[in-house]
């Protein structure tokens, strides 16, 4: 190497590192300010709302979890640690710990082996760690920057403590969004307990945080099987305090309580659900004269429907596939089974990604929206051996099974964003002559005897809250309507709900939509006095009849 060009690189080599070293990204949050546009109070909030019972019959039943896997006794310490060490265990695995799904710096003692003690000397709680919780409230602090109108309603409820005297046990992902949701209800006056829905999709930093402000949370990321039932159980049973409000998502929660805990069940004055498994059993249990509290079905309502389950899942279905697979989707052939708003949100994407889309539906009203939006309707088994990508949103059980796993081509992916793990058939993958290999984080190569490896991403549980985020902003959409149906469920007058399912009113549909308009400065058109009168309509609302599709 000659002089000169020793010397060019040696200066190259000092340029990189002064790079290196200056190199300092500064992320500064600005406060967003608390929308003031709407002058209604909650006790004219509650007294506008007239929900209507809803008692179409369910055609597709969800069959609950098997009562030996959730009410088995509780397996001894040893037994506990054998099931968290892989909750997923065949002969031939080659992963140790459900503990990886965390981060690696975590260990992999299971937290009900551990004694810890919050800052007010409180040990009512089980979290990965409580000393993340400094790291969990800015974590807080963020999403509260995109969930202006959930903190409007706070602010603007919060000196009439519209939820004085509940206490609520709740099932839900336990995110930052899902945080700023608890803290409006404890700010309104609540009592709560919380659990997580899902084993994989809790952040720890966050469940640490809420541990830390006093209110009672059970959940880590990577639980086992038994940790799910063992949580739910020490959020429901504990002594000197009895859960007057249910808060799920999924039904988990609500079936426990009604199977272990009736006397508990009974006594309970509103249930609000936000899942189409959880309003399936839910129905369920009103069809057969057992649904003995009313419930709201979140679910339906338009605001869950439109924005929670298109526009959410539109975003955070390319963020979870990206994380896991950097796999670029131009050209390749993708299978959504399930045409719903989830499914909608979806094909949306990956179409505008340059993907194949083909669809799957047992509805012929959603399979010809999907026909008229340009994509091809088929029959699984039709396209299993050329697909790339299989995602499933049916809510439904055993839509992808071993027979069509084992016909899919190498390097496939295989995964789910419906609420349950009971959409691919997961379990018959456990089997001696299949390897499981632990690529990263929440996915696993599948391979088979011949070496062909199918991709399965979080072991077949719901893709973005297992393996990504999801947007904020959405999620205060679905947060307030979730709390402003407690407050209706809590103050209701003796009378107005019977033991039933019943949809959310037209007026809080509305009101949730109106307090959120503020963030994208958009202002509405009203209503003359001859319009509405030639319209039959309240100038203030609602302006649609409850059977209306947006």
């Amino acid at each position: 190497m000659s002089e000169s060009a020793g010397e060019a690189k040696s200066e190259a080599k000092q340029a990189s590192k002064e790079v290196k070293e200056s190199e300092n990204v500064a992320e500064k949050y600005s406060a967003m300010t608390v929308s003031k546009n709407s002058e209604m109070n909650m006790g004219d909030l509650s007294s506008a709302f007239s929900a209507v019972p809803t008692h179409k019959p369910v055609k597709k039943q969800i069959q609950f979890v098997e009562d030996k896997q959730e009410f088995s006794k509780f397996p001894t310490k040893a037994g506990r640690r054998s099931l968290s060490r892989s909750i997923s265990q065949s002969s031939t695995d080659s992963y140790s710990s459900a503990a990886s799904y965390t981060d690696s710096s975590d260990d992999e003692t299971t937290p009900r082996d551990k004694t810890q003690v919050n800052s007010k000397g409180s040990s009512d709680f089980c979290v990965k760690n409580i000393k993340q919780a400094e790291f969990g409230r800015r974590e807080i602090e963020i999403a509260e920057q995109d969930m202006s109108a959930l903190l409007s309603l706070r602010k603007r409820a919060q000196s009439e403590k519209p939820l004085a005297g509940a206490k609520i046990v709740g099932c839900t992902h336990i995110t930052a969004q899902t945080a700023v949701l608890i803290e409006t209800l404890v700010a309104l006056g609540a009592q709560c307990r919380w659990t997580a829905c899902n084993i994989y999709s809790t952040q720890n930093e966050v469940a640490a945080a809420l541990s830390e402000t006093g209110v009672a949370v059970f959940a880590w990321k990577g639980e086992s099987e038994d940790d799910f039932w063992w949580c739910i159980d020490r959020c429901v049973n504990t002594e000197g305090w009895q859960p007057n409000m249910i808060l799920d998502d999924g039904g988990d929660l609500t079936h426990w309580m009604y199977k272990k805990y009736p006397n508990v069940f009974k006594k309970i004055r509103g249930i609000v659900e936000e899942s189409v498994t959880g309003v399936h059993r839910l129905y369920q249990l009103s069809k057969a004269g057992k649904l003995c509290v009313p419930a709201m079905n979140v679910n339906d309502s338009v605001t869950k429907q439109k924005f929670d389950n298109l526009y959410c899942c539109r975003e955070s279905i390319l963020d979870g596939l990206k994380r896991t697979t950097d796999v670029m989707f131009g050209g390749k052939q993708v299978v959504i089974c399930g045409f719903g708003e989830v499914g909608k949100g979806c094909c949306a994407a990956l179409k505008a990604l340059g993907a194949i889309v083909y669809v799957t539906e047992i509805d012929p009203i959603c399979a010809l929206q999907a026909c008229m939006d340009g994509f091809r309707v088929v029959k699984l088994n039709e396209v299993i051996r050329q697909v790339d990508v299989i995602i499933t949103c049916t809510g439904n059980k055993n839509v992808v099974t071993r027979d069509q796993l084992d016909r899919m081509k190498n390097g496939s992916i295989v995964c789910n964003m419906g609420h349950s793990n009971t959409e691919i058939d997961v379990a018959s993958l456990r089997t001696p002559e299949l390897t499981w290999e632990r690529v990263r984080s929440q996915v696993d190569h599948v391979i088979w005897p011949d070496g062909k490896r199918v991709i399965l991403l979080a072991e077949g549980r719901l893709l973005n809250l297992s393996c990504s985020t999801v947007p904020t902003f959405v999620l205060s959409i679905t947060a307030t309507t979730q709390a402003l149906a407690l407050i209706e469920l809590y103050n209701a007058p003796e009378g107005r709900y019977k033991q039933d399912v019943y949809l959310l009113p037209k007026k809080m549909d509305e009101y949730v939509a109106s307090l959120h308009l503020t963030t994208f400065d958009a202002h509405l058109t009203e209503l003359s006095d001859e319009q509405a009168k030639y319209l039959g309509l309240n100038k203030n609302g609602p302006f649609k009849p409850n059977y209306y599709r947006y």
